[in-house]
């Protein structure tokens, strides 16, 4: 049985990312569908879920309607108690779930004034104080439960749990907006933007192109802090491969990388592995074959 998420605009939507990772992350079964956030279409697209106004919103495999991230992530943990959305230690637990709740009601000037945005970072955008609060309280919980619980990994309770995806897009914003941040919490903003499914959230967004841009703040823009291999498009084949890494079916469009030629069954897998490779181990796996 399969969860049916709805979601926005993943360069922009910080709550359908976190939507996703709840899924992505614990190996839950999915399909997503784009609703036009962006566009104008979200009311027409999400019409069917009666009582759902915002994204991400989720159909779990039973017919529930959930249309709220904390009210996704507690059902998911309760259908799902052997896939680790919270930790097992019951303090750890505990903590977990008081980082998920204070991230869904606070940090109100850090969401207003920084955008959620994956395309690229800024140079010079100065935080307010009232920002600046928000990081300091948000750097002292991630500080303490890397203290208390994270000692068997990287993330906030060591594995990756539900309060590592709430606090996801609160990376994204640190690295875009250049937020001066303490050793413990800069790595941990550097775990979540080395991550895979971090990086395939971004590629996933950077198919799609605005025109205008959202969120143009005026200042100067760098790239995205990982090292993406160089790749474009590609006309015409043939390539190395005759079926998609991805689906297993017959290649029809194509990509060039290192002076080699890879192929894919359609436009979306192509242009996904273009704007990052190596987010993509499948492809990868072609790669170094």
């Amino acid at each position: 049985m399969t969860h049916e998420l709805y979601i926005g605009d993943r360069t922009f939507s910080s709550w359908s990312l976190r939507g996703w990772l709840l899924l992505e992350k614990f190996g839950l079964p999915y399909k997503t569908t784009m609703v036009g956030l962006y566009a104008g279409t979200m009311a027409a697209d999400m019409a069917h879920l009666v009582g759902a106004k915002t994204v991400p919103a989720l159909v779990t495999p039973s017919g529930g309607l959930l249309t709220d991230s904390i009210a996704i992530a507690e059902t998911l943990a309760e259908e799902n108690p052997d896939a680790g959305l919270y930790p097992k230690n019951p303090a750890a637990r505990a903590m977990a779930r008081s980082l998920v709740a204070e991230m869904h009601g606070s940090f109100n000037a850090l969401r207003g004034d920084c955008p959620h945005n994956m395309d690229h970072t800024l140079i010079g955008f100065t935080p307010s104080d009232a920002v600046m609060k928000d990081v300091t309280r948000i750097s002292e919980l991630w500080s303490l439960a890397r203290d208390r619980f994270g000692a068997d990994g990287p993330w906030l309770f060591g594995n990756y749990s539900a309060a590592d995806a709430f606090y996801a897009p609160i990376a994204n914003r640190f690295a875009t907006y250049g937020i001066a941040l303490g050793v413990t919490a800069q790595a941990y903003v550097d775990t979540h933007i080395a991550d895979t499914a971090n990086r395939q959230w971004r590629a996933m967004g950077q198919t799609v192109t605005y025109d205008p841009f959202p969120y143009d703040f005026g200042l100067a823009k760098a790239p995205w802090p990982v090292d993406i291999i160089p790749a474009k498009s590609a006309e015409t084949g043939p390539s190395e491969n005759k079926s998609c890494p991805y689906s297993g079916d017959p290649v029809t469009h194509y990509l060039v990388m290192d002076g080699r030629k890879f192929g894919f069954c359609n436009a979306s897998c192509r242009d996904k592995t273009v704007a990052d490779p190596a987010a993509w181990p499948k492809f990868m796996e072609l790669v170094n074959g």
